[in-house]
């Protein structure tokens, strides 16, 4: 326990959860289809997509991408600070609000590599990989880590009880800490956005994204995989590269 009766909490996952969303694969049907058919167009807005699965995946095979802008989706996600500053390079079509250290106090909740992660780099800058690290280098990383924000936390508690400002206070603070946001999307940049945050054998592109941000990126996809199937699968079956 804190100071102020917060509970310390060590964690190996993220949470991302849809919270709100308008989008479907008959968004993109409409879209599309107003290029030829103008204002009926409009009669595809009901209409059922498996009938016209052939036209996402053309859409999706000649990059034509506008059509998947049509929609949108709204995630909960909480995830270390560190992922959040590789999240907000993806800005075009991307809309963010974090919690905010200078306007509230911050939970005691830190990051610690769970024993699945790989913890040992091999090769140099371009051509390297990740290899399993022993029991005694997953103990040194849990060890040290939790060391260290309990130090660092308590620092911080230190300042406020003080009467030191929250937005000086958190200067303290490690990018293992927790942070929440709200994300909100359309089907067109979260494609650009896993293209590059998750590693698939299937991609056409590869792509080295760093295991805790591809954490945050294998749930969104799930949840989008859920509410606009046939436009995830012609996503995969080009080879995992946004139109």
């Amino acid at each position: 326990m804190t100071d102020d009766g917060a509970e310390m909490r060590f964690l190996d996952d993220v949470t991302v959860e849809l919270v709100k969303h308008s989008a479907s694969d008959t968004d993109v049907l409409w879209a599309a289809r107003v290029s030829t058919a103008g204002e009926q167009s409009l009669e595809e807005v009901g209409t059922d997509p498996e009938r016209s699965k052939g036209l996402i995946n053309f859409l999706m095979r000649d990059r034509h991408g506008s059509p998947f802008e049509h929609n949108s989706m709204t995630f909960f996600v909480s995830a270390p600070i560190f992922v959040f500053r590789e999240f907000h390079r993806h800005r075009v079509g991307w809309s963010y609000n974090e919690e905010s250290g200078r306007y509230r106090e911050l939970r005691p909740d830190f990051y610690v590599p769970g024993t699945e992660r790989k913890l040992v780099q091999q090769g140099r800058p371009g051509k390297y990989v990740f290899v399993e690290g022993s029991p005694e280098q997953h103990k040194v990383v849990t060890e040290v880590m939790e060391a260290s924000y309990r130090q660092s936390y308590a620092a911080y508690q230190e300042m406020l009880e003080a009467g030191i400002a929250r937005e000086v206070a958190r200067a303290v603070l490690p990018v293992g800490l927790f942070s929440s946001m709200y994300a909100t999307c359309n089907a067109r940049s979260l494609m650009h956005f896993l293209s590059l945050r998750t590693k698939s054998e299937q991609a056409r592109v590869p792509s080295f994204p760093q295991r805790e941000i591809e954490m945050v990126a294998e749930k969104m996809e799930a949840a989008w995989a859920r509410l606009m199937p046939l436009t995830h699968a012609a996503f995969v079956a080009s080879g995992r590269v946004a139109p």
